[in-house]
């Protein structure tokens, strides 16, 4: 960089985790910021150029935003309705009983805001949201500053918003065509799972996806009863019938995966098909284990998500990553599956590269997108720490972040909330927890 060059932030950092797989971690680290970009990282005192603001974290390390590769945002609200049940007795009796009467626009953007704060607050810089009026969720997250990816819903059935297949398709094109240019949101074509969308609608959105290139997420194999009721009804795993639909490529982000075998994983592989992984979802519904080592071993990109805080409960990567990486040693029976470094890359790079972001973010790099987070180190629960990467795995809770940049903007300073009003949202959801609350306990009034 030229010298004396004024730039918008540089931060002095004790340590600095890049995602380098050749150099994870540097020492005592300056990292400079100008127009959202990160423009140079060097070791402290080494780089001769001015800044109009200079944060010191000399007990911290800086390191990539994590990114949430699955969710459903405004399910906050349903935190907690419904626990203790399988999947499809949780869907079909309870969630999707209370979307219908409760789910609209106000509770949509509400719910939402309230997933981002907690978010931001755990060291989320994207998220990917799967839910109604993702037009809602847009705004919010713009208003926000938070980077996303908006997995449109597709179904069979009516829903609050929208009627049929098509009506969802027209209505998240159009979303797709709003947000084209926006430099943190991303569309996504998101039909929620085989038994819930026909042959017809998924043939568009695997040609629509190629005409537009736009990244597909659905959930898949995520329990055995799905796989066997897809037997039974055309005598075909939901993955081979996505295979012959033409679904199975690189924009495709499959979540859940619990069912899977030896060839699938091959396949899974051949495509270039990338796997989110939902860990603690998974073992809250009883759904199975997703075999991570088995498909890192054969080269599937696997991300992380946390899934909504309706079958979590909570949307906290750093408890994701260590649930992830605990839960592939048991499923493998191999204290050595899945290391702390490939947790993080799960929750980082990887993330990125499953929502075809990565040449923007995931890693701190040069020329990348300052998407980062300070996470304080001088604690009792964060000492001592001999390997700073397993420490950032098993050790260190979520409340250890202490900051929050997304594409340049503090939107979490010194644990307060920048662009989200937190009072505010705390408030409203006790209100629809009330609201809920009472409608359940006198359903006849």
């Amino acid at each position: 960089m030229p010298e004396n060059q004024l730039v918008a932030t540089i931060i002095h950092a004790r340590w600095v985790l890049t995602m380098d797989p050749q150099q994870p971690y540097l020492e005592r680290q300056s990292v400079a910021i100008d127009k959202g970009r990160i423009v140079a990282i060097a070791p402290q005192g080494s780089l001769s150029i001015q800044a109009a603001e200079t944060i010191e974290l000399p007990e911290h390390v800086l390191m990539p935003g994590l990114i949430n590769a699955h969710g459903h945002a405004a399910m906050t609200l349903f935190r907690g309705l419904a626990d203790d049940l399988p999947l499809m007795d949780w869907l079909q009796n309870h969630i999707w009983p209370a979307e219908g009467r409760w789910v609209d626009e106000a509770f949509t953007q509400e719910g939402a805001l309230l997933a981002m704060a907690e978010m931001i607050r755990s060291g989320t810089t994207c998220f990917s949201d799967m839910y109604f009026y993702p037009n809602v969720v847009a705004k919010a997250a713009a208003n926000a500053h938070m980077r996303c990816q908006l997995s449109f819903p597709i179904l069979d059935f009516p829903t609050n918003w929208a009627q049929n297949a098509d009506e969802y398709l027209r209505k998240g094109l159009q979303l797709h065509d709003d947000y084209r240019n926006h430099p943190l949101i991303n569309v996504a074509f998101g039909p929620h799972a085989p038994y819930t969308v026909s042959d017809a609608p998924l043939k568009k959105v695997a040609a629509y996806s190629v005409e537009t290139n736009m990244a597909v997420q659905i959930h898949l194999h995520e329990t055995a009863f799905e796989v066997e009721e897809a037997l039974k009804a055309g005598g075909q795993r939901p993955i081979a019938r996505l295979n012959e639909l033409g679904l199975l490529n690189p924009q495709l982000q499959a979540v859940h995966m619990t069912q899977l075998t030896d060839d699938e994983i091959t396949l899974l592989a051949a495509t270039g098909t990338h796997v989110i992984h939902c860990p603690e979802s998974n073992l809250k519904l009883a759904s199975g284990f997703c075999p991570v080592a088995k498909l890192v071993e054969a080269g599937v990109n696997v991300a992380l998500g946390t899934d909504g805080a309706a079958s979590n409960n909570d949307l906290d990567m750093f408890g994701e990553m260590r649930t992830a990486a605990l839960l592939a040693k048991g499923v493998a029976g191999n204290p050595s599956a899945i290391p702390a470094a490939t947790a993080l890359q799960m929750a980082t790079i990887n993330g990125a590269r499953a929502l075809g972001i990565d040449d923007l973010t995931g890693s701190l790099e040069t020329g990348k997108a300052a998407d980062m987070i300070a996470v304080h180190m001088d604690d009792v629960t964060c000492q001592p720490h001999y390997h700073l990467e397993s420490q950032l795995v098993y050790a260190t809770p979520a409340s250890q972040v202490t900051d929050s940049w997304i594409g340049g903007r503090q939107v979490m300073k010194n644990r307060q909330l920048t662009t989200i009003d937190l009072a505010d949202i705390l408030s409203k959801a006790k209100l629809w927890k009330a609201q809920i609350q009472m409608a359940d306990e006198h359903p006849d009034e």
